[in-house]
């Protein structure tokens, strides 16, 4: 079986992973993994750390680089895949135009592959999880932020420059949350931490009108509000709570209806917060989606929670490694 060596870089925490193939579509085993915190601010130094790293994995593990197929690395953009760059990413202080696939290949000696961490998880999904078997599909993010990876006739699409899949820049309302820079946006209703700032303006309108709100008591407890407090206290049958939920499900049927319009999918995954509470998401998005969308684009496409869970991250960079061996 095929072994591949991923590579994530993220703004606190990087990690390499060793795995091997299990079968066709199977989820590769994890061989080996090593983790350390990013040190900020100074790539050369960061990028050694990711090379012993890889070293380790290889020696716990008995493992030849003649044995590895090839090398995936995910890391937040702004990037260049076809060139292999990582260009000043917001969370990297000083990695400007750091050539990692020349560094990684040189120094492993096997063919080594770049992609932004959503579209990464767009692989996973798409060779591993909940998208396997289809052409067309789109792979949100609903975390911190909200982007897509998008996988269009078989092919993972990138775009001219690497933007493809920015969906969470739209901007749904003229105002509401902030997400990406922008007010009213898709990222801004649609996120954890826009979930967040939906909560918090609706418990200080019930607040200063002196009405109780169920999942914020005080003006004290607002910096505590977050979206998951806010789910748990949906889940146990709070109204104020489900409202909130209700107003991010609306807006995310009408994002997904904008993509299902132009895309025409037949599957979209989304991961993280949609993931855990599909139930309090679902109704609110699945009706603006029956109400917004083309009937005949909907009928063939599917909403679903993502497959991978907390793994994600670790099979998304050696997917990459392997999508990139196979168009080798």
């Amino acid at each position: 079986m095929k072994k591949y060596i991923g590579i994530d870089i993220g703004g606190t925490k990087c990690a390499a992973t060793l795995a091997s193939e299990c079968g066709a579509g199977e989820i590769p085993k994890i061989l080996s993994k090593k983790s350390f915190d990013t040190i900020a601010g100074k790539p050369a130094d960061t990028v050694k750390k990711i090379l012993e790293a890889v070293e380790e994995c290889l020696a716990e593990t008995g493992t030849q680089t003649s044995e590895i197929s090839a090398a995936g690395i995910s890391c937040g953009g702004p990037l260049d895949s076809i060139r292999g760059v990582v260009m000043s990413p917001p969370n990297l202080p000083n990695w400007d135009n750091i050539e990692i696939v020349k560094i990684v290949s040189e120094a492993l000696g096997v063919p080594s592959f770049l992609q932004n961490d959503a579209n990464a998880c767009a692989l996973a999904e798409w060779i591993y999880g909940a998208g396997k078997g289809s052409r067309n599909m789109a792979f949100m993010t609903f975390g911190t932020g909200l982007g897509a990876g998008l996988v269009l006739d078989g092919k993972l699409y990138s775009g001219t420059n690497d933007n493809a899949g920015e969906v969470g820049h739209i901007r749904l309302e003229q105002y509401g949350p902030v997400g990406y820079a922008k007010r009213g946006s898709f990222e801004g209703f649609c996120s954890g931490s826009g979930i967040a700032q939906l909560a918090k303006t609706k418990a200080t309108e019930l607040l200063q009108a002196g009405k109780p709100c169920g999942y914020c008591k005080s003006f004290k407890e607002l910096e505590n509000v977050s979206a998951k407090t806010v789910a748990i206290a949906a889940e146990n049958g709070d109204a104020d709570a489900r409202e909130v939920y209700e107003i991010s499900g609306s807006h995310l049927g009408a994002g997904i209806s904008i993509m299902i319009d132009i895309l025409n999918l037949e599957l979209v995954v989304i991961g993280s917060i949609f993931a855990r509470s599909e139930s309090l998401l679902r109704p609110a998005m699945q009706k603006v989606i029956d109400r917004e969308a083309l009937a005949g684009a909907a009928k063939v496409c599917s909403v679903v929670p993502a497959k991978l869970g907390e793994t994600i991250g670790d099979i998304a960079a050696i997917s990459v490694a392997a999508n990139g061996a196979a168009n080798l």
